[in-house]
């Protein structure tokens, strides 16, 4: 069903001339919400100033309530007018300009500017309008590109600001049609889009649906394709999706969950993972939205969310100590590819569960849980490509096949054809992974386009050419991004900590990151031993000395792995070093660094630095510190190195703040 963006629209002319009453009901008979006497009364009251206030626009074009899905929030009015576009947030009966407000009004702004086709080019002129407030005088500034800076005014300062406005630019005219019908389209974060999805939102709403991005749409049609033929012919099926990072698997995911819960909820569909801050935060985001929603209480709403989201360790302890089938008939598990190995479940339930001789890798066991059901059971495989940073997860999705191959062959399987890419496979041939199974493959199961960046496709390759010292492509892909999606490094914290601030605008996050190794950084008062919480990272505003915005708390890889920010910094430290053109892994050790040897490690910390350097949005910062000439453990010639490399590379760097 096609989203209708707007409770009303219409020529100002034909606004002036209706009655009240007449828009008034057709604004309440469009709201789904059934919303409460206190925003109707918000609205009657918007009529009657918009009535007074717009009566000289009347070639103008006024929505009411136009929706931006992607944050699941509508802006109370947007007036199209001389060709620039008004977008104004009422508060009725405030008597002060909250920076709260001024911020929602501007993150509209943002937002259109970003993602709606028809605002690229276009003035955006935010107003924030306060109805009781007090008037001052504020003068007229770019935000950026085509933006204002967020004006506010009271009820009678609109038509003011408004002719103030026209009169200073001189734009040309756009069919006001062909804005309100412009193609819309997000990249939302994994928070704001499971918000929306659990709202009803459709995944087509909320997601990017430009021919260069693959239609997220078709992938969950495919796999309810699968569910219902398993249903019809009683089969047990397993489907691998995979995709570049960033380009959607998660979003992917938790949209199948959704749908199949609409369509049947006997399916007790299930989204799992085991990434335990991803959980976390998407249980905490849909728990304040449901209290803020129903009004609640924050216990009850986070028993609605676990049981949509669920952390995979905890599904496992529920399904061990019985042979019962469970209630889920469809489980989508993320990141599967990071499922432990036999012998590292193995020493896990020994020491945390007391159970011994477990002899089950985390794949064959669920598959053999979901394989107890009578009839009929699917299991969706979300897998990313190097991203294993964890002990026992080299093998990426090996164990699945092995588990099939070994124990249920009589499973249908489903596959993409880029399955065959070595950093799903590991150097196996296709023909040694699917021996002996009855697979399918199917184009739809996988993304290939990364939807992280809007800037810029090309971050995930510029990134895997950076970390495989492949130096001529990393300089070519960068110049082609660099003024789109801005890239900087720094030898001061102080100096990036400026910049991330400075460029986040509205409720833009931002926050410092740095691998789980690197441990000398904290003399620059980056410290990775010191615990975060996630959802308070994450989710909480800028007054809260735990969230990112206040640049105290470090992420690392663990915490920060599928979620995003929309600018980072990113703090190089010596357990990564470029010397005469290669990368060297080393991990401290008390009072020195030790040379990694092993293999799988090296991989940890390198897919850890792969992981740190995609999970901006709209740009980034990379801090090298000088190091210490009387500080053995952070010698100058341990970061000169990097530091070197990457400005070989083209990267600019910042050696002042402002710019220079």
């Amino acid at each position: 069903m096609k989203l209708k963006r707007a409770y009303y629209s219409g020529y100002v002319t034909d606004f002036i001339e209706k009655d009240n009453s007449t828009i008034f009901g057709e604004i309440v008979r469009s709201d789904s919400f059934s919303s409460d006497d206190l925003q109707k009364n918000a609205w009657e009251k918007q009529i009657e100033i918009l009535k007074r206030e717009i009566q000289a626009f009347r070639e103008g074009y006024l929505l009411f309530e136009y929706t931006i899905p992607r944050m699941g929030k509508r802006i109370d009015n947007v007036l199209l007018y001389k060709g620039i576009i008004f977008l104004l947030e009422f508060k009725v009966g405030e008597k002060d300009y909250p920076k709260s407000a001024i911020e929602q009004v501007t993150d509209y702004a943002l937002d259109l500017s970003y993602f709606h086709k028809e605002s690229h080019d276009k003035p955006i002129v935010p107003i924030l309008i306060s109805t009781n407030a007090y008037e001052y005088q504020q003068p007229i500034e770019v935000l950026k590109n085509n933006i204002l800076k967020t004006y506010c005014c009271n009820e009678t300062g609109i038509e003011k600001y408004i002719e103030t406005i026209c009169h200073r630019y001189n734009e040309p005219s756009f069919i006001a049609e062909d804005w309100v019908n412009s193609l819309y389209m997000p990249t939302p974060t994994i928070i704001e889009a499971a918000q929306a999805l659990y709202k009803g939102h459709s995944v087509e709403n909320i997601s990017r649906s430009d021919a260069s991005a693959v239609n997220l749409s078709n992938t969950t049609k495919a796999i309810s394709q699968i569910v219902e033929s398993s249903k019809k012919y009683k089969e047990k099926s397993i489907c691998f999706i995979t995709g570049v990072p960033g380009a959607g698997k998660t979003l992917a995911g938790l949209n199948i969950a959704i749908e199949r819960q609409n369509i049947d909820k006997n399916e007790h569909a299930v989204f799992l993972s085991g990434n335990g801050p991803l959980v976390e935060v998407l249980q905490e985001a849909l728990a304040r939205d449901d209290v803020e929603k129903y009004g609640i209480s924050k216990n009850e709403a986070l028993r609605k969310s676990k049981e949509f989201i669920q952390i995979i360790h905890h599904f496992r302890d529920d399904t061990i100590s019985t042979d019962r089938a469970p209630l889920e008939q469809v489980i989508i598990y993320d990141e599967a590819q990071r499922a432990w190995d036999k012998s590292n479940l193995q020493n896990f339930m020994e020491r945390k569960k007391g159970i011994l001789n477990f002899d089950m890798s985390e794949p064959e066991f669920l598959i053999n849980v979901l394989d107890r059901h009578k009839d009929w059971a699917t299991i969706v495989c979300l897998i990313g490509g190097g991203q294993e940073i964890n002990k026992g997860e080299s093998e990426g999705i090996i164990g699945w096949f092995e588990a099939l191959k070994e124990k249920y062959p009589n499973w249908t399987v489903y596959v993409s054809d880029r399955i065959i890419d070595y950093e799903y496979i590991k150097g196996h041939s296709f023909e040694f992974l699917t021996e002996g199974l009855n697979y399918n493959i199917n184009k739809h199961l996988h993304l290939s386009v990364s939807l992280r960046s809007f800037r810029s496709e090309n971050i995930s390759s510029f990134v895997k050419a950076l970390l495989d010292c492949n130096k001529n492509i990393a300089q070519k892909l960068y110049n082609n991004f660099k003024e789109s999606y801005p890239i900087y490094i720094t030898r001061d914290i102080n100096i990036a900590k400026s910049w991330v601030k400075s460029i986040a605008k509205g409720s833009e996050r931002y926050g410092i990151t740095a691998s789980s190794g690197a441990k000398r950084l904290r003399k620059y008062g980056i410290w990775v031993q010191n615990k975060i919480s996630p959802s308070n990272w994450f989710l909480n505003g800028k007054d809260d000395v735990r969230s990112s915005f206040y640049l105290e708390e470090t992420a690392t890889e663990f915490d920060i792995q599928g979620l995003e920010l929309d600018w980072s910094i990113v703090c190089w430290d010596a357990d990564l070093r470029f010397t005469n053109g290669s990368f060297y892994y080393f991990s401290f050790k008390g009072t020195k660094w030790q040379r990694i040897k092993s293999e799988e490690n090296i991989l940890y910390l390198k897919n850890a630095y792969r992981v740190l350097l995609t999970r901006a949005r709209q740009g980034l910062i990379i801090f090298i510190p000088k190091g210490s000439v009387d500080d053995i453990s952070a010698s100058p010639i341990y970061y000169d190195g990097i530091y070197n490399y990457l400005k070989d590379i083209g990267i600019r760097e910042l050696t002042t703040f402002p710019i220079d």
